[in-house]
């Protein structure tokens, strides 16, 4: 059960900004701020439930397969 990021996650990334509470800042599609690098669940808001993790999961999977799609038609 995870509650917060892997530390390692920040130490080993550059260029990933996190928040003060150690979590990863993505936008609500969980961009982070490293182009291609999404994030979501616990990894970006700390501790919540299951349901707020699968909504999160469901609209990065959605901005990825966007990101994919546009990366291969340029």
């Amino acid at each position: 059960i995870g509650t917060s990021p892997n530390p390692l996650i920040a130490s080993t990334t550059k260029h990933l900004d996190i928040n003060k509470w150690k979590c990863i800042e993505a936008d609500e599609d969980g961009q982070t701020s490293r182009e291609g690098v999404f994030a979501g669940g616990d990894a970006v808001s700390g501790a919540a439930t299951v349901i707020l993790a699968m909504e999160a999961g469901k609209k990065s999977a959605a901005a990825i397969d966007k990101y994919i799609r546009e990366k291969k038609s340029n």
